[in-house]
């Protein structure tokens, strides 16, 4: 089958269109806020072998690529002959999707009549699937809670209730988990709903030869932009906070003709804490970081996974083997990107970020309401972004992970958190002549006179986010608690009625010397409150004053004279 340019892109953007109607009935029917506000979502289409052609607009990487390259364990537990309409597989083992149990991939065979001719998959981040609470502080995965191996969630329409009754019997939020798993079952079957008419539509009996052309093509521009690169072999090395003791994470990135090896050997065994990454999970943010840097433009799918090649020692903190606790992967997962970016910042310095925040802030609180009821909260937080060649960070904005915080309003109408102050993080982006994204400032309280908790999962507590060219390092994130450090930032924290707990998200580094940043823009911070004038002294070289009304409510740019202290 040749399929003409044209006709090409009209399939190709009503493809797009199928999936991004398959996301948007998820976020509409979801129950949970990690879904519905946070987006911690991945859903995709794929051909009848398995291949994913198409995301939708919102996924992290983490759920993406995992799901797609995934999508081989489902096949291969149930064969298409052994499928019928109405059947919806289901599993949270994270060797075989996403890398922790809390994520649950539900798969759907879409039949034309008696024939199959594709796939719908979605992956959401549970509200709770029972065990300790979602945290890095189990030895091992069989206190993180209920694993569900490749099933069928519904056999010919039919659900099963049986399974449905376990996750219920197991889980601190059952309506909530439950939901959400109907959602995810709904979603799929909206998304087959818009795909066999679009098959009808356009008179297309399978989809396979439309997989094929998009996805060669995908693969082609991601190898056309490998092919650009210099070989070579190239290394770069980065710590995390770990647990009880700091992890190494090494990577070097072999560039060969049209291909990317990309090795991890010479990172830290795997921990004995629930902080371990599965290969599936490395892999897919790997290719994520190969794509993002050289060919961000390239459709995601099966061809964008091909000319990337990822092995990291088995055992190790980035390929762990059973019985490893994993729960809190992403802690070390989302450095990937980054480490990646480190080594090719040797050949394309001017296409990649500086060092960011890096592992998205993730906690969970828990306590009594009012009326004695109990409450699970999880929210999500952001820290700033790397600077880049031309421009500066982004602040509290998600990368690599692209999840969403949760609005105030929200957290305050589940739960009787309180949350006093949420706010930019003045200079906690590094200096450069692009400044590093600012991280954010919050306070949280309890309305209640119970004792609660916090369970944090953060990171760059310890170690800053680097700058790139001659840029500084950003600030590193705080946990207080009543305004003290010290606590774990791995472990639950126990509070007491009157506890304030503060979470200051780390800052993204700068890119570039800060002496050749223009005044105006050291101005256009201090006026905004991104950097003080102390910070803009110190690191830009930048004297900003103050002249206008001392009683005005309102500062401008032209109320500030600005001096520069020294020559370029």
């Amino acid at each position: 089958m040749t399929i003409d340019p044209i006709t090409l892109e009209v399939l190709w953007n009503r493809l797009l269109s199928v999936a991004n109607e398959q996301q948007n009935a998820l976020q509409r029917t979801a129950f949970s806020t990690v879904v519905r506000e946070s987006q911690d979502l991945a859903c995709g289409v794929f051909d009848t072998r398995g291949y994913m052609i198409a995301q939708s607009l919102t996924g992290t990487p983490g759920h993406i690529n995992p799901m797609a390259t995934g999508a081989k364990h489902f096949l291969a537990a149930y064969p298409a002959h052994t499928l019928a309409p109405g059947d919806v597989l289901i599993t949270n083992d994270p060797w075989q999707t996403a890398g922790q149990i809390n994520d649950f991939t539900v798969f759907t065979p879409v039949f034309r009549g008696e024939t199959l001719v594709g796939y719908f998959g979605n992956c959401c981040h549970a509200a709770d699937v029972g065990g300790r609470v979602l945290s890095a502080e189990a030895n091992e995965i069989y206190e993180e809670g209920i694993r569900i191996p490749i099933m069928k969630l519904f056999e010919r329409g039919e659900p099963n209730q049986v399974l449905l009754q376990i996750i219920r019997a197991n889980n601190r939020l059952p309506d909530e988990t439950i939901g959400d798993l109907y959602a995810q079952a709904a979603c799929n079957a909206v998304g087959a709903k818009s795909l066999l008419h679009m098959m009808d539509e356009f008179a297309l009996d399978s989809i396979d030869p439309l997989a094929d052309e998009i996805i060669a093509r995908s693969e082609r521009a991601l190898r056309n932009a490998i092919r650009a690169l210099p070989d070579g072999r190239y290394t770069h090395e980065v710590w995390s906070d770990g647990f009880e003791e700091p992890l190494r994470l090494c990577v070097a990135v072999t560039v060969a003709g049209e291909d990317v090896h990309i090795d991890f050997a010479g990172s830290s065994p795997q921990s004995r804490r629930g902080i371990n990454v599965v290969l599936n999970y490395t892999h897919g943010y790997a290719s994520f970081a190969i794509k993002a840097a050289i060919c961000p433009e390239v459709p995601h799918n099966e061809g964008a996974f091909r000319p990337v090649h990822v092995t990291a020692p088995r055992g190790s903190i980035l390929n762990c083997v059973e019985p490893a606790a994993v729960a809190s992967r992403h802690l070390v997962g989302h450095f990937v990107p980054g480490l990646i970016f480190g080594a090719l910042a040797a050949v394309i310095p001017d296409r990649l970020l500086a060092g960011g925040a890096d592992p998205g802030w993730m906690s969970l609180w828990r306590g009594k309401k009012a009326d004695q009821s109990s409450f699970l909260f999880t929210l999500f937080q952001l820290g700033g972004t790397g600077a880049r060649a031309r421009k500066d960070g982004l602040n509290t904005t998600g990368f690599p992970s692209g999840v969403a915080g949760v609005p105030v309003e929200v957290t305050e109408t589940l739960t009787p958190l309180l949350q006093t102050c949420k706010a930019l993080r003045p200079d906690s982006g590094g200096a450069g002549e692009f400044r590093g994204g600012l991280g954010q400032h919050s306070e949280f309280s309890c309305c209640t006179d119970q004792a609660w908790a916090v369970i944090p999962q953060i990171d760059r507590t310890r170690f800053a986010a680097s700058g790139l060219k001659g840029g500084s390092m950003g600030a590193t994130g705080e946990l207080r608690v009543n305004g003290q450090l010290g606590a774990q930032p791995k472990a639950t924290v126990h509070l007491q009625s009157t506890s304030l707990v503060q979470l200051n998200t780390p800052g993204g580094g700068g890119y570039g010397n800060p002496a050749q940043r223009d005044p105006q823009a050291v101005l256009h911070d201090v006026v905004n409150g991104y950097i003080s004038p102390e910070t803009a002294a110190r690191d830009y070289g930048v004297v900003v004053n103050y002249v206008g009304a001392a009683d005005s409510l309102v500062r401008l740019p032209e109320d500030y004279v600005v001096e520069r202290l020294y020559k370029n």
